[in-house]
């Protein structure tokens, strides 16, 4: 593409050589006035559009509908939820009994209210989660965040009092964290001040902090280096098999592990990219590539298990508990208390296998699971139970809870999503397109049922690709009323860079072949189009964070196969990403933009070096929220000022609350929603049928 007066060449990686720099000050007033004059433009066109209101309501009253499943976790005796609806914008930590969960309305006592608290304290709270002390659990140490980001303060809360300790544990705002070590012990991540942060802006140093003692007085526990990811420890708390570990992260996929001996840390032998874990007596492997030991080749994607004592004396005899083949790969592993439940995917679908480890053996069984739908699932309490939850869902069918036992393939339902919208007039298909290199991508569609095949259907086409993560069908209440109930059709994409097929699938997109994501992406929109289902007219494109960075690229490669692009919380200046926020943690995943080998790959798709003013671009809804501490706000402001200067017709939304998943309440979730699928109605055109 010839260079015209309105590009602007920025390649050296400093802010002084961006002309848009000063739109990193996140929350400097030249910036802000700026971000807020344009979403007052985005909201003036959006919000005036005739389905605004309506869906805005609509999708307000699907996030706070109260029959909604409550998901609980089991401590003490108690499952606690937290919950938003209309009456609780920040939202209320709550809890009742197993007996009374079973119940249609179960009666839930309050143990935290986050609005009153929010109040109180003059803070705007978003929750954050809670780490407990096991096995009475009765202490936590509950994180908060100021707007919704990363980083988060944590204090010690009391349970069964419902209130905070008194004097208690308490960590300043920061990004990293604390974990139990006793009741009066803790290995504390944290920013100690500087030099203690990565160069990532995670924690580098960890240290035991006893109770009754100033933080600054903590023990130094481990010291990671300045360019590893990040440093943490934890304690395994299994009766019997209790254990303390410390973590070093040097990348985002390598880390080494050690297990603490009083004062002694003894490195686990394992390779740097593989997560290894106890479960009971057993150490756990997971491969990312293969490895080679005692004689055996094991493949990436494998997961093994041994003696963790017989280990440690030199023994390296592995049960393989799980061999990927060419279609299936480990989605996740499960504790209960006696047993191991492994949730497989094989063909983008899921598969539980239940394992029990028995007089040196492993038994393995198939479990029984409803014929539809994806499947998660999470353990009740590993310490003391062998139920289990397990969820079910898919495109057309409303999310079930089940409890299920581990041994039995009897499951009670606990709770059943209610139906957002009318499924029976859909259908859903999986496909395959032939990517660039013949590799055959998978992707599913979802569409009504008789949907005329001449291309004129408003199609959304939705993607990730990235770091290992697997997208598989779901049931959205948010997609079904503002995208598939008025006539459009939905796709989502399984392409190279996720975790559908495993690392192999994940690491063929890694770095230099980063090119091969957005291949498999733009191969699904041509097969979309070979098969009639939608038209560069009517194709829209959407994705966030890495999903943002996809779509932005596939945009500037080939923006005459789209007519929209919804860009939401995205990476988009490859040149600088790795300078601001957490972007330096991901280098193993892109590549180092100062190398001038890497950056000679990277500058090839980084969209904000690859848009140019004689280029004509579907029109493009970015959104990002200015409290997002993980991907920085300037990628995307900056995007917009670079587009907008060009000459092109883009929007931009920027939330002032919500962090990385761009709202931090139902009310702002509706809002944001209402806002990009009235924006894709708009430019997708209504269906034939409207």
């Amino acid at each position: 593409m010839k260079e015209s007066a309105t590009d602007v060449v920025f390649d050296q990686g400093t802010a002084a050589s961006d002309p848009h720099a000063w739109l990193e000050d996140v929350g400097g007033a030249q910036a802000l006035a700026w971000v807020g004059a344009r979403n007052a433009h985005a909201q003036a066109e959006l919000e005036a559009l005739p389905r605004f209101a309506p869906l805005r309501a609509r999708l307000q009253g699907i996030l706070d509908d109260p029959a909604r499943i409550a998901y609980v976790t089991c401590h003490g005796g108690y499952y606690y939820n937290f919950w938003r609806d209309a009456g609780h914008e920040r939202g209320i930590w709550r809890r009742t009994t197993p007996e009374q969960y079973l119940r249609d309305e179960p009666a839930w006592e309050t143990v935290l209210d986050l609005d009153q608290l929010g109040r109180d304290e003059n803070e705007n709270w978003v929750w954050g989660g809670a780490t407990w002390l096991p096995p009475a659990g009765q202490r936590c140490l509950l994180s908060l965040s100021r707007g919704g980001g990363d980083a988060h303060v944590v204090r010690e809360f009391d349970a069964g009092a419902r209130a905070f300790v008194a004097g208690g544990f308490a960590l300043p705002e920061a990004k990293g964290g604390a974990s139990w070590i006793d009741h009066d012990t803790l290995a504390v991540a944290t920013d100690f001040g500087p030099g203690s942060m990565t160069s990532s802006g995670y924690p580098r140093l960890v240290k035991l902090w006893r109770r009754g003692t100033a933080l600054d007085a903590a023990r130094l526990l481990f010291e990671a280096d300045p360019d590893d990811l990040s440093a943490s420890a934890y304690k395994d708390f299994t009766p019997g098999y209790e254990h303390e570990f410390v973590e070093r992260q040097r990348g985002f996929y390598t880390n080494e592990l050690y297990l603490r001996d009083g004062d002694q840390l003894i490195k686990i032998d394992k390779p740097d990219d593989a997560d290894a874990y106890t479960v009971r007596d057993q150490l756990l492997i997971e491969l990312r590539s293969d490895w080679q030991v005692a004689g055996v080749t094991h493949p990436a994607g494998a997961l093994l298990a041994t003696g963790f004592s017989a280990f440690l004396d030199g023994a390296r005899d592995f049960a393989v508990l799980f061999s990927p083949s060419a279609t299936s790969s480990l989605e996740s592993v499960t504790m209960t208390r006696g047993a191991l439940l492994l949730n497989l995917l094989d063909k983008v679908r899921n598969r539980i296998v239940e394992l029990r480890h028995a007089d040196g053996q492993w038994q393995r069984r198939e479990v029984t699971t409803p014929a539809f739908g994806a499947l998660g699932v999470s353990a009740v309490d590993p310490y003391q139970s062998d139920q289990y939850f397990l969820t079910v869902s898919d495109f057309l069918t409303p999310t079930t809870l089940y409890l299920g036992q581990a041994g039995s393939d009897e499951r009670a339902v606990c709770k059943a999503m209610p139906a957002f919208f009318d499924a029976s007039a859909f259908t859903v298909a999986q496909h395959h397109a032939r990517s660039r290199d013949g590799t055959a991508v998978p992707y599913f569609v979802v569409m009504a049922n008789g949907t005329r095949l001449d291309g004129g259907n408003p199609t959304l086409l939705y993607g990730y690709g990235g770091f290992e993560i697997a997208l598989t069908p779901y049931y959205s209440g948010v997609t079904g009323a503002a995208w598939l109930a008025p006539g459009g059709v939905y796709v989502l994409a399984n392409i190279r860079g996720g975790g559908e097929f495993g690392p192999r699938w994940h690491q063929a997109a890694l770095k230099q072949h980063r090119q091969r994501a957005y291949d498999d992406f733009i191969a699904v929109a041509e097969d979309l189009a070979a098969r009639g289902i939608a038209s560069a007219r009517h194709l829209g494109i959407m994705g966030g964070s890495n999903g943002g960075l996809l779509v932005g690229a596939v945009m500037a490669q080939r923006p005459e196969l789209f007519q929209a692009v919804v860009c939401q919380v995205p990476l988009l200046d490859m040149r600088r990403y790795h300078k601001l926020l957490a972007g330096a943690s991901w280098m193993d995943e892109y590549g180092d933009p100062d190398l001038a080998e890497e950056w000679e790959f990277i500058g090839k798709y980084s969209p904000y070096h690859n848009i140019h003013a004689d280029q004509t671009y579907p029109r493009v809804l970015f959104t990002t929220s200015t409290r997002d501490d993980r991907v920085h706000p300037a990628h995307a402001r900056k995007m917009v000022a670079l587009m907008q200067a060009q000459g092109h017709d883009v929007l931009y939304w920027e939330n002032t609350e919500g962090g990385h998943a761009g709202a931090a309440n139902n009310g702002q979730q509706a809002r944001m929603w209402a806002l990009t699928y009235a924006f894709l109605w708009a430019q997708l055109g209504a269906p034939a049928s409207s």
